[in-house]
């Protein structure tokens, strides 16, 4: 597949009129959203956490993360974004997309909207009988 990116806009959720903008690259592999600490940093945000990763190598790599908003293609989510190294590019995971209802068309190499957000059925308490 080939490199899909898409411009958004990152927000500290304390203070939303701190925002900083980049291109992500779109990236299914990756669970959470990725952006350079230096960028977090500047506008306000600071690690609330820790949280260990998997990566494609199979190394597992420990991480400060946070929460943040993230605006992109015309819809806002929250998520967890790790403080990548300031010169990683910046990557937009799969729960971010699939949070608003966007998939990537491998064939095309875009990003579509789907008509609603994938909502699995829970379970109710005679299905599991």
């Amino acid at each position: 597949m080939g490199v899909v990116q898409v411009t958004a806009t990152v927000r500290n959720p304390a203070d939303p009129s701190r925002s900083w903008d980049g291109l992500f690259l779109v990236d299914t592999g990756y669970m959470d959203c990725v952006v350079p600490s230096e960028a977090l940093l500047e506008i306000g945000l600071l690690p609330k956490g820790q949280r260990t990763y998997e990566l494609a190598d199979g190394r597992e790599e420990t991480v400060d993360v946070a929460s943040a908003e993230i605006e992109f293609m015309g819809e806002i989510v929250g998520t967890t974004i790790w403080f990548g190294s300031d010169c990683v590019e910046p990557i937009l995971g799969l729960t971010a997309l699939e949070s608003v209802g966007i998939e990537v068309d491998p064939v095309s190499q875009r990003v579509m909207r789907r008509s609603s957000v994938r909502m699995k059925r829970g379970l109710r308490k005679q299905d599991v009988a």
